[in-house]
C-alpha cells in the first residue's frame, strides 16, 4: 500500500565556514582485504558507455576521450553488446597489425575490426564477487592479463547482463597507488607491492 501521509525530513542550519562540496570523482579508499564490491563500477549507478560497431577508430578514440573512460561496450543495431575495445585496443599496436592483415589502411579499420568479441571475454558471476575481497580481484586481473574484468548477474528472463566492471587502474587509484604508465605488468606490480605492503 502506498502511503499517503510524508513528514518533512528533520532540517538544520548550515554554519558559515564549515561546508564544502563532495568530489563526485572522489573513490573510497580500499585495502586488499576491502569488499570487492567496493572497487566495482556498478553499471545500475553509471550508465554503461556504449558505442555503435561500424564507428571508425578515430570517433571510437574521440567517445573515450568525451566520456572520461578507457572502456566502452560495443553494440550492434539491436543494442545488444557485442564486445568491448579499450584504449590498448585503440592505441597499441593492434589496429596496425589488423590493418596490414586485411591489406587496409588504418584509416579503413572500424572499431568492430580491432574489439575483444563477447566469446573472448571473461567475466566473473555477481554473486562470487559478493563474497570476495579486492584482493582476489586483483589475482583475477593478473590471472587472465586484462586491465578490466566484467560482472555479470542473472537476468528476469534467465539471460546474463554486465552488472558491473573492475578496472585495474581504478583499483590503483583506490588502493592510493599512483600509476605511472597504462601497462599490465607495471600496473600490477604496484597494487601487489601496495598488498604486501
Amino acid at each position: 500500500m502506498e502511503r499517503l501521509n510524508y513528514q518533512p525530513i528533520k532540517q538544520f542550519r548550515v554554519k558559515s565556514g564549515t561546508c564544502e562540496v563532495a568530489d563526485a570523482w572522489s573513490l573510497t579508499k580500499v585495502t586488499a582485504a576491502s569488499p570487492a564490491i567496493e572497487v566495482m563500477t556498478d553499471l545500475r549507478r553509471i550508465p554503461a558507455a556504449t558505442i555503435g560497431d561500424a564507428l571508425s577508430l578515430a570517433e571510437t578514440n574521440q567517445s573515450m576521450i568525451l566520456r572520461g573512460v578507457r572502456l566502452l561496450f560495443v553494440t550492434d543495431a539491436g543494442r545488444r553488446i557485442v564486445g568491448i575495445v579499450t584504449a590498448n585496443d585503440l592505441l597499441g599496436e593492434k589496429p596496425t597489425r589488423v590493418a596490414q592483415a586485411r591489406m587496409m589502411r588504418h584509416e579503413e579499420l572500424s572499431v568492430r575490426d580491432i574489439m575483444v568479441a563477447t566469446e573472448e571475454l571473461d567475466a566473473v558471476h555477481l554473486a562470487d564477487v559478493l563474497r570476495s575481497e579486492v584482493g582476489h580481484v586483483v589475482a583475477t586481473l593478473k590471472a587472465c592479463g586484462r586491465q578490466h574484468a566484467l560482472v555479470m548477474e542473472e537476468g528476469a528472463d534467465g539471460g546474463l547482463a554486465v552488472r558491473g566492471i573492475f578496472s585495474a587502474s581504478q583499483i590503483a587509484r583506490q588502493m592510493g597507488i599512483p600509476l605511472q604508465t597504462a601497462e599490465v605488468a607495471r600496473t600490477f606490480a604496484e597494487i601487489e607491492a601496495a598488498i604486501a605492503g
